[in-house]
């Protein structure tokens, strides 16, 4: 078998194991929901090893989406870490054997302290089966890893049922989009959801800004002098906006032979440009510009009179743009 088909029989086959649990789920997972739900603690998950990489996993997916949760080594829990635990707590407990001896060793603790625990195992007749609250069935035939020994379908497995758990969750609590980015502020996700145009827009003194009587010569230092953006909004008398001049209209303007720096801005400008108002999502404005190809928007308050002018460049800088 050579290595491309070989890749290919092993996507097959971890995404068959992940399709035969969930054949197997049962009303287990309505319990195990529940008792994440209704805790008033936090989410203790624990493992071994392989699975105690995907418990770290699962524990940083619960708390991005809304659920206090932290990652226990099961082998540090026995050298003094399960002060961690508390009596308010829930522990998701991941082992594909269901009997490494680390694992064992602090089941005892939890349940002096009568803690729910959720099993994550592939064997459901192992100790930590026995003695667990809840029974989650992860597991795939043996002939699915390498020698039957290398955790690569039942990992995951496990990760794919922790996975399962937390969007659960997370449609149970109602847990938003914008709930989600106020747990990423400073990642590209917050930024794309939460971010608006007046969070990034040049507003006051850099707000580019001239009358529908300004000359070339005005278009040019107002372009100039506010941030020097490349562009500014053009006003009728009332204030409001009644057009755009951009480098583009400049460049168009140069190659039509023009020779002297008086001519009216109305002669040049773009008019009835496309305008974005301060409370739109940063995100929207991104698109408009995709959706136009421009790559400047005057933003106008709700007479339509300028307030500020924002640029693609604003959006990149803020990571807006991925």
């Amino acid at each position: 078998m050579n290595i491309k088909e070989r890749i290919k029989k092993e996507l097959l086959l971890e995404a068959s194991a992940i399709e035969q649990v969930a054949q197997r789920v049962d009303d287990a997972v309505v319990q195990a929901v529940d008792l994440l739900y209704n805790c008033t603690g936090k989410v203790v998950v624990t493992g071994m090893g392989k699975t105690g990489i995907v418990a770290r996993k699962i524990a940083a997916t619960l708390a991005s989406t809304g659920t206090t949760s932290i990652f226990l080594h099961a082998a540090e829990g026995i050298h003094g870490d399960l002060g961690i635990i508390a009596k308010e707590d829930v522990v998701i407990a991941v082992s594909n054997s269901g009997n490494s001896s680390e694992l064992i060793s602090i089941i005892p603790f939890i349940t002096f302290h009568n803690i729910p625990i959720i099993a994550l195992t592939g064997n459901c007749q192992s100790q930590l089966a026995k003695q667990s609250t809840v029974v989650l069935d992860c597991a795939v035939p043996r002939d699915y890893e390498p020698f039957g020994l290398v955790p690569t379908a039942s990992t995951t497995v496990a990760l794919a049922m922790g996975d399962a758990l937390a969007v659960a969750l997370l449609h149970k609590k109602k847990f938003t989009k914008e709930d989600f980015a106020r747990f990423h502020p400073g990642g590209t996700i917050g930024k794309r959801l939460l971010l608006k145009v007046e969070d990034l827009m040049h507003a006051n003194a850099h707000n580019p800004v001239i009358g529908h009587d300004a000359s070339l010569q005005d278009t040019i230092v107002e372009m100039t002098s506010k941030d020097n953006l490349g562009c500014t909004s053009v006003t009728a008398e009332d204030g409001t906006l009644i057009g755009i001049v951009t480098d583009g209209d400049l460049r168009r303007l140069i190659s039509r032979g023009v020779k002297h720096m008086n001519i009216p801005v109305q002669k040049f400008m773009t008019a009835s440009p496309k305008r974005i108002t301060p409370d739109l999502l940063a995100v929207k404005a991104l698109r408009m510009m995709e959706d136009y190809k421009i790559t400047m928007l005057p933003v106008v308050d709700a007479a339509d009179k300028p307030v500020g002018m924002l640029h693609m460049h604003d959006l990149i800088q803020a990571g807006v743009v991925s």
